[in-house]
């Protein structure tokens, strides 16, 4: 009885001395161990339940797609055509107001008018019209895989893959074809400024289109032999004053557009913009545009068929000139604008009332030694 009395004594003396120990380590676990095991089985069945429905809705997704590419290239493979509207998009339709901006001006320095100045004006725009959209499609084709970088001109027609290489070729045979019976029936050696416009933007194509500021130039250069050609149909001396304004005027333009690329999506697509910065483009801009306008007023003062007493018109339209200019550098260096020329001078509302007034007055200047006579 004496002995195995302290035995129990050990035995309860035993459990509270790790009754503290446990006590005081368990507090943390016990709180977090409800927490952190029941759920945890919790979690796990619905993790594991959410995984399953996840892959099926991956599988369900993988097979809705493959089905949809499938279906996409029966009917890619069906359609042996591109739709009509992506061959004219390729001609780009919006860009040949371009010829009947310039073109015409030949008509400036033609006194008396007649239907049948009018008539050889309408032959050369057809002419550059085919010109042009020919060099748009030939330029596309080689831009193909540059422009599906750009965030605007991955989207037209031979990028996106809406019009394919081989219909693209084919059209540019059929445009080459127009463009030749347009100079066998048009009048002999006359057609020179369009086959040299051709051959610049050929060039233009191969590799001068990535040497910084030949590619400009050499855009710009392709507005006046809209001039020359115009000239030439007519019959009448085309002034050099005006030459130098329009060529200075779509240099002006063309830089603008290459400082709009160079802000909207870097120097990647294009690697001419490797040559330029914004400063440099905001300076040349300028520069280009000072020259335009004194040339303007220029070609006003000396070669302008315009009536002895046509001076006040002349004077009034001279800043009319330089307002178009003005808001021009507004919408590029302001606005951030400029990476569609036509856009931007024929979407303009200050530009198109600018524009209109400035038109009247020229057509007074002009009108007026006929109202005379």
């Amino acid at each position: 009885m004496t002995r195995s009395s302290p035995a129990p004594v050990r035995v309860v003396a035993v459990p509270p001395e790790p009754e503290p120990a446990d006590l005081t380590a368990l507090p943390d676990p016990i709180a977090v161990e409800p927490l952190q095991t029941l759920p945890a089985a919790t979690a796990t069945a619905t993790t594991a339940t959410t995984a399953s429905t996840a892959t099926a809705a991956t599988t369900s997704a993988i097979t809705t797609t493959a089905t949809t590419a499938a279906t996409t290239t029966d009917v890619r493979g069906r359609r042996h055509r591109p739709r009509p509207r992506d061959l004219l998009a390729l001609l780009r339709p919006g860009q040949w107001v371009k010829n009947l901006a310039v073109v015409p001006l030949a008509l400036l320095d033609t006194h008396p008018w007649g239907a049948a100045a009018f008539l050889r004006t309408g032959w050369a725009v057809l002419g550059f019209t085919l010109a042009s959209a020919l060099v748009y499609v030939v330029n596309d084709l080689a831009d193909r895989e540059r422009d599906r970088l750009h965030p605007v001109k991955r989207h037209r027609p031979i990028a996106s893959g809406r019009v394919s290489t081989l219909a693209a070729v084919v059209l540019t045979g059929a445009l080459a074809l127009a463009l030749t019976g347009w100079a066998v029936a048009g009048p002999a050696w006359q057609w020179w400024p369009t086959a040299l416009y051709l051959a610049l933007s050929l060039a233009y194509s191969q590799g001068l289109k990535h040497v910084p500021l030949v590619d400009a130039f050499i855009v710009a250069t392709g507005f006046v032999l809209r001039l020359v050609q115009g000239a030439l149909l007519i019959g009448t001396r085309m002034s050099e004053w005006l030459a130098l304004c329009v060529f200075s005027l779509c240099l002006m333009l063309a830089l603008g557009k290459r400082r709009h690329e160079m802000t909207a999506a870097g120097r990647a697509h294009r690697p001419a913009l490797r040559g330029y910065t914004l400063a440099f483009l905001d300076h040349l801009v300028v520069l280009v545009a000072v020259l335009t306008a004194v040339s303007y007023v220029l070609y006003l003062r000396d070669d302008a068929s315009l009536a002895a007493g046509a001076s006040l018109v002349t004077l009034l339209s001279a800043p009319c000139a330089v307002f178009g200019l003005a808001r021009y550098l507004q919408l590029l260096l302001v606005e951030e604008g400029g990476g569609n020329p036509v856009h931007v001078l024929f979407r303009d509302r200050a530009t198109l009332v600018n524009a209109a007034l400035w038109a009247v007055l020229v057509a007074l200047a002009l009108l007026l030694p006929q109202a005379s006579a």
